[in-house]
């Protein structure tokens, strides 16, 4: 599929605010080498600017670091100090976007991942939901997205050995976004 504005039923130019109500960004990481623990941030935002050109839109989003909840409030705790998030000194994880592209049929957006005070490039690779309006008459556009990081790249370094050997924890961190946002007025 070529990502034209004709190509999309319902697409529509403007501004696009999250619906929190019907939005989630969850993330997963290895854990004690046999599973993984799951985890969510209650409190987020984001814009994203559709263009003519489908591919010249833009994304960006924050995220309340310290709404991080894994249903264990003392791990909740421990991730918002400096072992992890250093929420303290770095509330916020940011992302913009530098650039939308096609790769066979999957949309890739690519953009910058702050965190902790470090940057580094990213790329989601992203299903686009649709175009609809809603019982009340707004205009929502739905999406998936998935990126993985390297959570050491940004001095999330906190681990601990294992007798049985490895670590608690994986290094690889994948974050999930599924979301709706709504078409502001003009």
């Amino acid at each position: 599929m070529t990502l034209t504005a004709s190509a999309i039923p319902g697409y529509q130019t403007g501004t696009w605010k999250i619906d929190p109500t019907h939005s989630e960004v969850t993330f997963s990481v290895r854990h004690l080498a046999i599973s993984k623990v799951k985890g969510s941030f209650e409190r987020f935002d984001a814009t994203l600017v559709t263009a003519e050109n489908p591919l010249d839109s833009t994304l960006e989003a924050s995220i309340d670091v310290a709404s991080v909840n894994t249903k264990q409030q003392q791990r909740d705790q421990h991730l918002a100090t400096g072992d992890f998030f250093l929420a303290e000194e770095h509330p916020q994880m940011t992302f913009t976007s530098t650039g939308i592209r096609e790769d066979g049929d999957d949309m890739l957006i690519d953009g910058e991942l702050s965190l902790r005070g470090v940057t580094k490039n990213v790329t989601l690779k992203t299903e686009f939901g649709g175009v609809t309006t809603d019982g009340y008459g707004q205009v929502k556009l739905g999406a998936e997205a998935t990126t993985k990081i390297d959570r050491t790249e940004f001095g999330v370094n906190w681990n601990a050995a294992l007798e049985a050997g490895g670590f608690t924890l994986g290094n690889d961190v994948t974050i999930n976004l599924d979301v709706q946002f709504v078409l502001q007025a003009a």
